[in-house]
């Protein structure tokens, strides 16, 4: 993979990975200054499931953040961009729309058609 093009996922991961520890402190600090009381049932159910809801985000976001420093590691490494199934390169497509990407598309593909069989 070309430096230009090592350097454009870099800053790319980086900045979603800023994006998302900023988002992070954001919500445990509104959760932190949060002490509202809900006298009605039905506003303080719906408020547990609004924070719920939002905790689920969160902790997707969380897998997302450890997959984002996993690429950073590899582009430090020199394995970004390569699959870890077969070895060949990731398509610079492929990477665009998913950076955090280990699969090439067809192992990929392969992946989740041996998901399907088994049922996951």
């Amino acid at each position: 993979m070309k430096q230009e093009d090592l350097l454009y996922f870099k800053k790319l991961l980086q900045d979603r990975l800023k994006e998302l520890l900023q988002e992070a402190e954001k919500t445990v600090q509104d959760m932190s200054d949060n002490g509202t009381f809900f006298p009605d049932p039905a506003d303080r159910a719906s408020a547990e499931a609004e924070r719920n809801f939002l905790l689920r985000i969160r902790e997707r976001e969380r897998k997302l953040i450890s997959k984002i420093q996993a690429a950073l590691e590899r582009i430090e490494n020199g394995t970004f961009g390569i699959c870890e199934q077969c070895g060949d390169d990731i398509d610079i497509e492929r990477l665009k729309a998913r950076p955090v990407t280990t699969l090439c598309i067809e192992c990929k593909r392969k992946q989740e058609a041996l998901e399907k069989i088994k049922g996951e």
